[in-house]
């Protein structure tokens, strides 16, 4: 017999999902990075027209950071501050997609990151302009990163066990 109180559901044994280390983005921030820097000169050395990073590509990453920390926000409060339960699969979709968004967005930060070292010290008109694109990219893709942990460590729920002890 259980002593949880009637009504309550009980909730399986613990699974296996762990927070995402430290290392997983970095190692993705690194691979973006070079991957951002080494674009523009195999570009140049296969005599093709260097990529350029658009308003659109920021926005869509900034817009992605944003959606992202606006699910953490309500997640964080259904579950963290109001106590309530969330259907196991909306759990696990959340929890699945800021595990998905860290990596990509390390990856894009260093992507970006890298293409905006790949323009330094280039001369021309159009460099200026896409420094700060590039800049921006990098940045919103921080924001992508640090609003995904911010999501899953939103989605950890409480022991009702360890809460009655404490």
């Amino acid at each position: 017999m259980s002593d949880r109180p009637p009504g309550r559901p009980t909730r399986p044994g613990r699974g296996s999902i762990r927070p995402t280390t430290p290392a997983a983005p970095l190692m993705a921030a690194c691979v973006g990075l070079i991957g951002g820097w080494s674009v523009r000169p195999l570009a140049l050395y296969a005599d093709h027209v260097v990529p350029r990073v658009t308003w659109l590509q920021v926005g869509v990453v900034a817009f992605v950071a944003v959606t992202l920390a606006g699910t953490a926000w309500i997640t964080w409060r259904e579950l963290q501050v109001h106590r309530q339960w969330l259907e196991a699969h909306r759990a696990v979709n959340r929890l699945m997609w800021a595990k998905s968004c860290v990596l990509v967005g390390a990856l894009l930060a260093g992507g970006y990151a890298g293409s905006f070292v790949s323009w330094l010290g280039v001369a021309g008109e159009a460099t200026a302009g896409n420094l700060v694109r590039c800049g921006c990219a990098a940045l919103a893709g921080v924001a992508m990163v640090a609003a995904a942990i911010w999501l899953e460590r939103a989605c950890r729920v409480h022991d009702d066990e360890d809460a009655d002890l404490a």
